[in-house]
């Protein structure tokens, strides 16, 4: 038997045990997001060490198959919970991601991985739209909704930090295929609780499915992504990388033009007509660009600049999720003294000055150092990430929810996306160029194509010299840390000009509070714009499943 709650009261003593399932479903994509990555080069030993012997290809494509997926279908599916029940929706999330992730650990080819880890992001993309959306509904409150937001996003915050390290712990003790069984009970917990505590909801319109918009949406992110994904490899100005953002760029204009038009929209367009969520939804883009962009050249750093152990590297990183998990919940206080635009201008000028201090960091830098970077710029994520998503969710009627928070999680990734592609970018043209110009008639050539485009392999090479007493062995090591630290400040500096950019359009176009602020906090438990309460299918007495 299910306790399936269509008692409002009930569903209203429970809201935060409702919220703490919510919490564990999302933990389990920021761990996966991060955890692979440091899976990365176990997975291109060959299969008499225990790996997969994949190529540079196929180990890019056993990332990006995963996010090309996973942000491709993210409208689609916040539309179909919508459609079809959103708590529907995370258990079918939950059971692909976790089947997906026992598929990934039991695979015996790299191309086969990278088919279970689009299956994990089929999961990925209905389980991260349904926890935003259920929250939405559960806590009719604007002042608790913004609350329970903050404990969202700090937990997404936490997912993220807690992936290096569980990743560096559990390659030091077990084979490759343990970074996606630690998925599993996390999957199977949130499987339990959601069954026991979550209510179902839907749009009460119960809208006729838009297949046309489905398919627009889906190629066009698709195409978008691969291209921004590629680019570095291809050449931004590359015919493969040019046709793929043209194409893109094709569909999403037809998508949109065809949401115009049709009598049954899957994302009704005028939403962005709103400043509150347009404005919102532009800051966390951006704020996404930078972090994710920030991230991929800060792991590097540690452990290809500073030495550090997978382990070690990923600890580093902890304070920095720990400090955006306290600040997000508390930001949603501060909220309620001196409104959104406030809190969210003064969060990206945190984090500009963040990427700015990045540029202190050199090739001798102090773990101490790093940290307190770091920290800055996790305090600067938390007082942005809860208030702009909070904003974002609070401008729909709550019927919408599921499309909302796909808006919300498009943005984060599409974001993310272009953050590691330009970012990285930036960094390897300015590494190879400096690399080349100081080693060239300084090694052989054959040395020099092999630290030209990577530090990583650099330091490994140089290293390898050093033990033979190759007398330019530290030259290719110095020369390799010190071009990719300078490479590293022009790239935070690009990601800081990104920042700055949103606070201010965020200082003109973000309104300081909802519209229907100045009303009771009574009167502000259903949302004016949102439909009546009984459009929440909640909790009830018993069901039977």
């Amino acid at each position: 038997m299910r306790v399936a709650m269509k008692d409002p009261d009930l569903v209203e003593r429970r809201r935060w045990l409702t919220l703490l399932v919510l919490c564990l479903s999302l933990m389990v994509i920021g761990i996966d997001n991060t955890i692979l990555n440091v899976a990365i080069p176990s997975l291109a030993h060959t299969k008499a060490l225990g790996g997969l012997a994949a190529s540079a290809s196929q180990l890019q494509w056993i990332v990006d198959a995963y996010t090309i997926v996973f942000a491709g279908l993210l409208l689609t599916a916040g539309s179909l919970g919508d459609r079809f029940g959103r708590y529907k929706a995370l258990s079918f999330g939950l059971l692909t991601f976790g089947v997906g992730s026992v598929a990934s650990a039991t695979v015996s080819s790299a191309n086969t991985l990278i088919v279970t880890r689009s299956l994990m992001g089929i999961g990925g993309a209905f389980i991260m739209p349904s926890t935003l959306s259920i929250l939405t509904n559960v806590f009719t409150n604007p002042v608790e909704r913004g609350k329970a937001i903050g404990i969202w996003a700090g937990v997404a915050a936490l997912g993220i930090g807690l992936g290096p390290l569980t990743g560096g712990f559990l390659l030091t003790h077990f084979w490759w295929g343990s970074v996606f069984l630690v998925n599993v009970p996390i999957v199977a917990l949130a499987l339990v609780g959601g069954y026991l505590l979550v209510p179902e909801s839907r749009d009460p319109s119960a809208p006729r499915l838009d297949p046309y918009g489905a398919l627009l949406s889906i190629s066009g992110l698709t195409a978008v992504l691969w291209a921004v994904i590629e680019a570095p490899t291809n050449g931004w100005g590359s015919t493969e990388s040019i046709a793929g953002f043209v194409l893109g760029a094709g569909l999403l204009a037809a998508f949109l033009a065809w949401e115009l038009h049709c009598s049954s929209p899957m994302l009704d367009v005028r939403f962005f007509q709103n400043p509150r969520f347009t404005a919102a939804s532009g800051a966390i883009t951006l704020t996404f660009l930078a972090l994710f962009g920030t991230i991929f050249l800060l792991t590097q750093y540690l452990q290809s600049v500073l030495g550090y152990s997978t382990l070690k590297a990923g600890a580093v990183l902890l304070p920095q999720a720990a400090v955006m998990m306290v600040a997000s919940p508390l930001s949603s206080n501060v909220v309620q003294k001196v409104g959104s635009k406030i809190v969210v201008a003064v969060g990206l000028a945190i984090l500009t000055i963040s990427l700015l201090l990045f540029a202190t960091l050199d090739v001798g830098s102090s773990t101490v150092h790093v940290i307190v970077v770091a920290m800055v710029l996790g305090l600067g994520m938390g007082n942005v990430m809860a208030p702009a998503t909070e904003s974002i969710m609070g401008s729909l009627p709550r019927s919408k929810a599921g499309v909302g928070s796909a808006v919300n999680d498009t943005t984060r990734q599409v974001g993310g996306a272009v953050g590691v592609a330009v970012l990285g970018s930036i960094l390897t043209s300015h590494y190879t160029s400096q690399v080349t110009s100081a080693l060239r008639g300084a090694v052989p050539p054959d040395v020099l194509a092999h630290v030209r485009n990577n530090v990583g392999q650099a330091v490994s090479v140089g290293q390898k010299l050093r033990v033979g007493n190759v007398p330019y062995a530290g030259q290719v090591v110095d020369t390799a840390k010190s071009s990719f630290v300078s490479g590293m400040h022009i790239s935070v500096f690009m990601a800081a000009v990104a920042t700055l950019i949103a606070a201010v359009g965020v200082l003109i176009w973000l309104p300081a509070r909802a519209p229907d602020d100045h009303r009771s906090p009574a009167s502000r438990d259903t949302p004016a714009s949102d439909p009546a309460p009984e459009d929440v299918d909640v909790p009830t007495a018993v069901e039977v499943s």
